[in-house]
């Protein structure tokens, strides 16, 4: 039987955890999604050795697990007698934010390129003759329907960056998942550990209002 003072307790003490996968998250997309934009236009380039390039990048970061990929960003510095993060207040956290930076960035960047290439040419062709710049073609025609046509993917990956953030820990990074383990090493307790669930659930289902509406909002594009 759980007792209500470890209930609160716990849920408390997972709160916080929550509260560092809530930054992890926020800040992971406020750099990821101007950042894939930057990398889905590199990889659309003209420029072949350009285009070769971010495509290249792009297929390495996807073709690897996020966990490698933040094993690499935080230890290798180290390795390489310059231990970056040590000189960074809460470097774990930093280096954490910029691993799911650049892989969300590029995960993102193939979803604006699907986005911006499923536009019909002949709405930009049109745009042209009309006498508008490229600027006023992408942001007055193709930026606007891109957006519709985005949002069912990028919400699926958003929502797996809230299961993502759980990753953080394997550098000790004190998330939500982290903090529900802890109870199982410090008292034995290991119902806090599935407790984490309901948080992650409620997050999830927040967001999942949140895109809904947005799809909603959208439907005049149909």
């Amino acid at each position: 039987m759980i007792d209500l003072s470890t209930l609160v307790s716990v849920t408390v003490t997972l709160a916080q955890g929550m509260w560092v996968a809530m930054e992890i998250f926020f800040l992971t997309l406020l750099f990821s999604l101007p950042l894939g934009l930057l990398v889905a236009f590199g990889s659309m380039s003209k420029l072949t050795p350009v285009r070769w390039l971010f495509n290249t990048v792009v297929w390495i970061i996807r073709g690897t697990p996020l966990m490698l990929q933040l094993l690499i960003i935080f230890y290798v510095p180290g390795l390489l007698d310059h231990n970056l993060w040590a000189h960074i207040g809460n470097g774990r956290l930093v280096a954490t934010v910029v691993a799911f930076t650049i892989n969300y960035a590029c995960y993102f960047s193939v979803i604006y390129r699907g986005g911006i290439q499923g536009v019909p040419i002949g709405q930009r062709e049109a745009g042209e003759v009309l006498g508008m710049t490229k600027r006023q073609i992408f942001f007055k025609i193709t930026l606007l329907q891109m957006i519709k046509r985005i949002v069912p993917p990028m919400s699926n990956e958003i929502i797996t960056l809230v299961k993502d953030t759980s990753l953080a820990r394997i550098i000790s990074v004190y998330e939500l998942t982290f903090t529900g383990y802890s109870f199982m090493k410090s008292s034995g307790l290991i119902w806090p550990l599935f407790y984490t669930g309901a948080f992650y659930l409620l997050f999830v289902g927040v967001l999942t209002i949140l895109f809904g509406y947005i799809e909603r909002r959208l439907s005049y594009f149909r």
